[in-house]
């Protein structure tokens, strides 16, 4: 470390703190404060301590400066940075203005440490602050109201700022994935909240419901928020037209799971939008008729797991029937246990109402045991049961077993789709598309951002939440597709899809990536990080306040050096940790 002057043209010399370091061999050096402001006698002073030739506390060089505050920046550059270099902050303004600022900063608080309102503004603070995002953007001591304020700000904007996301990533004839998801609050008072098919499995809480819309990537474009008992079906005219008058697209293929885009949706909703085609798939029990019409019966499957047919029922649509072997001999090895467990159970009971010493008697008592057993293996459309006051019989429905067995591993993609557009195995493929969005909903409820619960009591600002969550999770996806090389996730997807047998057999990932996960360590032999850990790894990267032990010099800030596994990942990034 040196104090050095720098000419500046006609002006008087710069006067820096710099230091030297190596990288890849060679010696470089790198500004750490500029001391142009100061006295010359206090730089000359500060010169002397750091050529040594002065007196330190304690007679060391080391003791001559006292590191008074450590904040973690790394994450908060990496985060932030690509923030800005998505333009997500000039959607939100292309002004400067804090309300933006705050809201970039709950949007990038979702990333980092998804928490609060109240934990949030905490960790602006200066006093309390556990980062550089107060400092970086400028609002540090922002309280928790102007928190609320500026999500209030930020709702209006959705539409706009929706729009020019569809523009970038949705285009003329292309697919759009939506799916519909749901999660619980904390309290009763708002007005979105209500009872409805829980996902999270907590029973008799209030909830809301939210419909996300991405591209065929699963990069997220656009989500809605509904009540808690609106269902699944009954959100898609809003998409529908979401996508027509506001994204302005006239060819769209939306794909949808078998419980969103019912009979009925796609009759009145979106056969009636020229140009809006569909995937989806059937239930089971429209499966079901199809087997016993035998229009699905096993010989499609001699030659390929998959074959489009056409049938009465659904005039002008395609079937594309696939069957999936592993499926099929997973669902029935689960049916052999669940059969057998449920006969050993019941069998139980039978000896108990023929044992010599009391024996179990009545048929409010015997049915009471084997309902018992029902519930607990689900069991019971594959027994015929008969309970008498003295005993007790059964015996399985071999022709209900056979009938669901002839079912095991066969789902039917449904589409609107034209053939000469799309062939019967990219129906499929796309079909298979959804779990981007399952992974979506993942992410924004409970691995990374951690949308739920929900404790808002304004319904503006559950939407306004919901929204920031979403746009939070845009920067993450862009992040992960960034940070691929070092993360366990797949980086080469195609050579993945190149390795499976046929679009109907289990996803694969790539050699590369099996490689990853096996040892641990990426190609240039680094450790391989999940998402969150990576983000945790750049956090070690600190901005110290640094005061040294010469009366009347002032503090300066000084950022810790990267690691060669931090650097890759900034560089990946695209982002610099001066900001």
């Amino acid at each position: 470390m040196y104090v050095t002057d720098i000419p500046n043209r006609g002006s008087r010399p710069a006067t820096l703190l710099r230091e030297s370091y190596r990288e890849d061999g060679q010696v470089k050096s790198r500004t750490i404060a500029n001391l142009s402001s100061w006295p010359r006698a206090k730089v000359e002073a500060l010169r002397a301590v750091l050529r040594d030739t002065q007196p330190c506390v304690g007679g060391s060089l080391e003791d001559a400066f006292e590191i008074v505050r450590t904040r973690p920046h790394g994450h908060v550059a990496a985060v932030v940075g690509k923030l800005w270099q998505l333009g997500v902050a000039g959607l939100l303004s292309r002004k400067d203005c804090r309300e933006r600022e705050l809201n970039v900063a709950m949007i990038a608080s979702r990333i980092l440490a998804p928490r609060s309102k109240l934990a949030t503004a905490r960790g602006l603070s200066p006093e309390t602050e556990q980062s550089t995002l107060g400092e970086v953007l400028d609002i540090e001591g922002a309280d928790e109201d102007e928190l609320y304020e500026a999500m209030d700000w930020l709702l209006p904007l959705q539409q706009s700022v929706e729009d020019a996301l569809a523009a970038k990533h949705l285009s003329e004839g292309t697919l759009a994935l939506y799916d519909v998801s749901s999660t619980y609050f904390e309290g009763r008072k708002c007005p979105l909240a209500k009872l409805g098919h829980n996902r999270d499995g907590k029973k008799g809480k209030l909830q809301i419901v939210f419909g996300l819309l991405c591209n065929k990537e699963g990069c997220p474009v656009a989500i809605e928020v509904f009540e808690g008992n609106t269902g699944d079906p009954k959100t898609v005219a809003s998409q529908v037209k979401k996508v027509r008058e506001r994204f302005k697209l006239e060819r769209l293929v939306m794909v949808g799971d078998r419980g969103m885009l019912t009979s009925a949706r796609i009759r009145d909703d979106l056969k009636t939008a020229p140009g809006i085609e569909w995937i989806t798939a059937l239930r089971a029990p429209a499966i079901k008729k199809l087997v016993k019409d035998r229009l699905v019966q096993p010989s499609l499957f001699d030659e390929k797991d998959l074959a489009e047919i056409s049938a009465p029922g659904f005039p002008g649509e395609r079937l594309v029937v696939c069957k999936n072997p592993l499926l099929a001999e997973e669902r029935a090895r689960k049916r052999r246990e669940l059969l057998d467990a449920t006969e050993k159970e019941l069998a139980k009971i039978v000896a108990a109402t023929k044992r010599a010493n009391k024996p179990l008697r009545g048929k409010a008592e015997i049915g009471q045991r084997v309902g018992r057993v029902i519930g607990r293996f689900k069991m019971k459309k594959h027994f015929s049961i008969r309970i008498l006051s003295t005993r007790f019989t059964f015996e399985r429905k071999q022709e209900n077993i056979d009938e669901e067995a002839a079912l095991d591993g066969i789902y039917v993609v449904r589409t609107g789709v034209p053939a000469n557009t799309l062939g019967s195995d990219e129906v499929v493929r796309w079909y298979k598309q959804l779990a981007w969005v399952e992974r979506a909903f993942r992410s924004m409820k409970t691995v990374d951002l951690k949308l739920r619960p929900v404790g808002h009591r304004k319904a503006e600002r559950v939407k306004a939440h919901v929204f920031q969550c979403m746009l939070a999770y845009y920067v993450e996806w862009h992040m992960r597709r960034d940070l691929a090389p070092l993360l366990f996730d797949d980086q080469d997807k195609k050579a993945g899809e190149a390795r499976r047998a046929s679009v109907v057999a289990p996803a694969m990932r790539s050699e590369q990536a099996e490689q990853k996960a096996r040892t641990k360590r990426t190609a240039d032999g680094e450790p391989v990080h999940s998402f969150q850990t990576l983000l945790s790894d750049l956090a070690t990267i600190a901005k110290n306040r640094i005061q040294p032990n010469i009366e009347g010099v002032p503090s300066f800030d000084k950022t810790t050096t990267p690691t060669a596994l931090q650097k890759k990942a900034l560089d990946l990034l695209g982002v610099s940790l001066k900001m």
